[in-house]
Parts: structure tokens; C-alpha cells; sequence
């Protein structure tokens, strides 16, 4: 049964995202889109050596029969501490497949489900001239938004002092626009965007 509510937690956070449009297709994709993102973040660092990869043991311990010993070949065998591990984890490379036209229309339906939560900033301190934290909280403030909330904050190229200026601040996430995600868009409470981000989402996105 297709609900009208989509209940994700993940890093300790724990939101219903409204889903208005085509329910069933938003669900759909937006699921595979954090499902994509969450299973591409994996590292897959983890290794054992097997006995072909620990130096040593290439020489005959003891020489087959007459030792009264159990025979062996190897001191990098499993069997011995020292040795090789068996069936241990190997390095894996996590990867799955998204269409880019799927990922595209997971952004938009979600970018269309915060409209409520969504304010549009004309130059969002974008002429700062030095970095300054008191004052990038108090801007945020004076458009009604509570910083105690998580806050994604969307612009179109990168800069520097507004990014030293939130860094610190760990409610507050700053992306451009052409770097928009699924993860960032589903824990973001608040929207702040830049008309010039809107046309550079639109280019990238295809409207």
C-alpha cells in the first residue's frame, strides 16, 4: 500500500517528507536515489591477507617424512598463527547503477515537496568581505528561520567567506547548485536559495 508519506532516519534524523505529486513515482525514485547515494558512500576497505600475500613461507619448514611432525609447506599456512586468514573479508568496490534521468526527477520531486520550507534570497551574502559568523546567523535569523533547525543553503559558484562564515555552524550545509543531493535534500528543515541557483538547477537539471 503507497502511503502519502515517505519516514527516512539516518544520522540521527528523522523526518516525514510530503509527498503532493504522482506519489507513487516520487516514492519510487526518491528511494532508489538515497539508496544509490547511502550504498556509494561505502569504502569496502576491508582486507585480510591470505597466505599468498604475508612475506615469508616460501621455503619448506621441515622436510616432509622422517620428522615424526605433521607434514607442512608453509609457515604463512592458515593453519599457523602468523599464517594466511581464510574466506576474510577482501576489498569490494560498492557501486549501484542510477539513470541520470532518474536521479534528475528525484531532485525535482523533492526540491518541489519543500516549496513550503523553500526562501528565495537575492545575494545571499555574497558580497561579505571577510568571514563572520555572528553575522551570517543574525542574516538567517532576520529572514524567520530558526537556527537551532537544519538549514541547506543553495548558490550558484562557491564562496569562500560565506563558507567560513557557516562552517562552524553545525545545523547550517552549503552546496552549489550543480552539486545537489538526495541525502542533503531530505535532512535540510529549511531551504535558503539564490535566484541565480534556481537558473544554474534549471540548466543542470533540465528545468
Amino acid at each position: 500500500m503507497i502511503k502519502e508519506k515517505i519516514k527516512y532516519s539516518f544520522y540521527s534524523y528523522d523526518k516525514d517528507t510530503k509527498l503532493t505529486n504522482n506519489i507513487k513515482k516520487s516514492m519510487y525514485l526518491i528511494h532508489r536515489a538515497l539508496t544509490q547515494q547511502l550504498y556509494n558512500k561505502r569504502q569496502g576497505n576491508a582486507h585480510s591477507k591470505t597466505r599468498g600475500e604475508i612475506q615469508g613461507g616460501g621455503r619448506k619448514p621441515w622436510k616432509q617424512k622422517g620428522t615424526g611432525k605433521a607434514r607442512a609447506g608453509s609457515i604463512r599456512s592458515p593453519l599457523w598463527k602468523g599464517g594466511g586468514s581464510i574466506f576474510g573479508p577482501q576489498h569490494k568496490k560498492y557501486c549501484i547503477k542510477l539513470n541520470k534521468k532518474e536521479k534528475q526527477l528525484a531532485l525535482k520531486y523533492l526540491l518541489n515537496n519543500k516549496l513550503d520550507n523553500t526562501i528565495i534570497v537575492e545575494n545571499f551574502l555574497e558580497n561579505i568581505e571577510y568571514p563572520n559568523t555572528k553575522l551570517a546567523l543574525n542574516h538567517i535569523q532576520d529572514l524567520g528561520i530558526k537556527t537551532n533547525i537544519k538549514i541547506l543553503i543553495i548558490i550558484r559558484a562557491k564562496n569562500k567567506n560565506l563558507y567560513l562564515s557557516t562552517r562552524n555552524v553545525k545545523n547550517i550545509e552549503i552546496i552549489k547548485a550543480d552539486q545537489l543531493n538526495t541525502i542533503a535534500l531530505l535532512k535540510a528543515e529549511k531551504l535558503i536559495i539564490t535566484p541565480q541557483a534556481i537558473d544554474r538547477i534549471n540548466e543542470v537539471y533540465n528545468g
